[in-house]
């Protein structure tokens, strides 16, 4: 088995995860994000002129002919490299950045986190020890990053955007590690799957993929179905051998877990606490109008005034309730342009001062509405009316006030919507042509640019569709809550 630094540092978290990625890669489930795969890249091409000029080894199915091509470039005694390529006996890397000066070679490793963390330190450092094995003199082995608080003015300027922190002192001390770890995942490799106790390392430094696979022992309504609880604390059960919802009926723990536990073991109806569900309604008034923005994040800021990772909104949906008819408003931006001037703008057309917004989970609309008060001091009166009469739908699942078996232990508006309205097809996002989700949708934004115009057309459409269905949503549970209470409303709830 050869290993590469990508293999490396998996098996330094699981070895379990490696051999199953070399045996048995079919069981693995979908983890990582395609965002953060495009920002990883982006992030990468972008840091390779930090030092200005250099010289780049080209990818290539025979890694020879990458060792090759850095070989003869290592020939220069003053150079910049990147996926400069090595190899000893069975083991692999390829350097993001090489800097060599006369003799002396210096690693960086380009990471698109905003922070350094354990495993990057356990990435470069096995390459530390390759390249110090192969001979040359590494005199010093540092991480790239982003910088969070670089807001960008104009043209990008990489020494402000990118920072670079020496670790040499650290991979060095590990050295020693690396060696263990490699002779201890060539032997694991050997020995072939060994049963690994389930711990924190399913979750961290990154989710497993085969986290299904390694629990399929466990029974329906095991531990690690529990919403929201926090995973030391199950691993503490897991370790005790608490691994079933039965086990955890007489212990004390906190109240939505319990609730969560004794709806999914007996058949119970909805809890519905008529008292505090009025008294939440009762915060509401009418002009009612229902708010939910999409945004996107990159690790490169696109547009003036943004940082790296800033939630960009480009697109809103509105329903909103008006001489008893419910009708609907939205807006969708270009990716080619900055769309946060003109979302700002609509939406103080489009939602009144004395309006009461209504958000699910408002605490992320409330974020944006406030960046755009700041951004545009002559839009901020009004949006600060918005942002400060804005009341949260979620509140009545949070809290407990509204409990079915169905929600399994989540109030997220994709777990309550189909416990509340099981058998309309209309509310059910699978449907949707497209767009699912959030994550869909800023991915699809992003790609608008380099679309052909038949498809950007679908593609706007799917966007549309999927942002109008969160705010009509909204508006099915709000009726169903007044429904709930008793409360009649007779107002038309057919989608313009």
């Amino acid at each position: 088995m050869q290993l590469s630094k990508t293999k490396y540092c998996r098996a330094v978290q699981c070895k379990k995860m490696l051999w199953l990625d070399l045996y048995k890669p079919e069981e693995a489930e979908e983890v990582s994000d395609a965002s953060v795969l495009e920002n990883g890249t982006e992030v990468g091409e972008l840091a390779k002129g930090i030092f200005g000029e250099y010289s780049d080894v080209p990818f290539s199915k025979d890694l020879r002919q990458m060792i090759s091509k850095t070989k003869e470039l290592l020939l220069n005694e003053n150079i910049v490299i990147t996926e400069a390529s090595f190899e000893f006996e069975n083991l692999f890397c390829s350097v993001d950045i090489l800097r060599k000066t006369k003799n002396q070679i210096e690693l960086y490793e380009v990471k698109s986190s905003t922070e350094v963390r354990e495993i990057y330190i356990q990435d470069i450092s096995y390459q530390y020890y390759l390249l110090k094995k192969l001979g040359y003199s590494v005199i010093k082995a540092s991480i790239v990053f982003v910088n969070p608080f670089y807001e960008r003015k104009g043209d990008l300027d990489l020494q402000k955007l990118f920072v670079i922190q020496d670790v040499t002192s650290i991979v060095e001390e590990n050295r020693r590690q690396v060696e263990e770890n490699i002779k201890k995942i060539e032997e694991y490799v050997k020995r072939g799957e060994i049963e690994d106790s389930i711990d924190m390392h399913c979750f961290k430094p990154y989710p497993c993929p085969y986290f299904s696979y390694c629990t399929k022992h466990l029974e329906k309504n095991n531990i690690f179905e529990l919403r929201r609880m926090p995973k030391k604390k199950l691993i503490d059960f897991y370790k005790e051998g608490v691994t079933s919802f039965e086990q955890l009926v007489d212990r004390n723990i906190k109240e939505p877990y319990k609730k969560q536990i004794l709806y999914a073991l007996e058949e119970k109806p909805p809890c519905v606490d008529v008292g505090k569900i009025k008294i939440f309604l009762s915060s509401l008034y009418e002009p009612l109008y229902f708010l939910d923005f999409e945004t996107f994040q990159e690790a490169i800021p696109k547009y003036n005034n943004t940082r790296p990772y800033m939630q960009i909104p480009f697109q809103y949906s509105l329903h909103y309730i008006e001489n008893g008819k419910l009708k609907h408003k939205e807006f969708l931006g270009e990716p080619t342009t900055d769309p946060r001037r003109a979302l700002a703008l609509q939406l103080v057309e489009d939602i009144p001062q004395n309006a009461c917004v209504v958000a699910y989970n408002m605490m992320f609309e409330k974020m944006i509405i406030k960046h755009l008060s700041v951004l545009y001091p002559d839009l901020r009166e009004h949006l600060v009316h918005i942002y400060e009469n804005m009341h949260d739908l979620m509140i009545p699942f949070k809290e407990g006030y509204y409990y079915t078996k169905a929600m399994q232990g989540s109030y997220s508006i994709k777990y309550v919507l189909p416990a509340l309205f099981p058998n309309e097809k209309e509310l059910d996002y699978h449907h949707l042509d497209m767009v699912h989700n959030g994550k869909e949708a800023m991915n699809l934004f992003k790609e608008l640019a380099n679309k052909e115009e038949q498809e950007r057309k679908c593609i706007r459409e799917s966007l549309l569709a999927y942002c109008k269905l969160d705010t009509y949503a909204m508006v099915k549970i709000w009726f169903k809550l007044n429904e709930l209470v008793n409360i009649e409303k007779k107002e038309t709830m057919e989608v313009p």
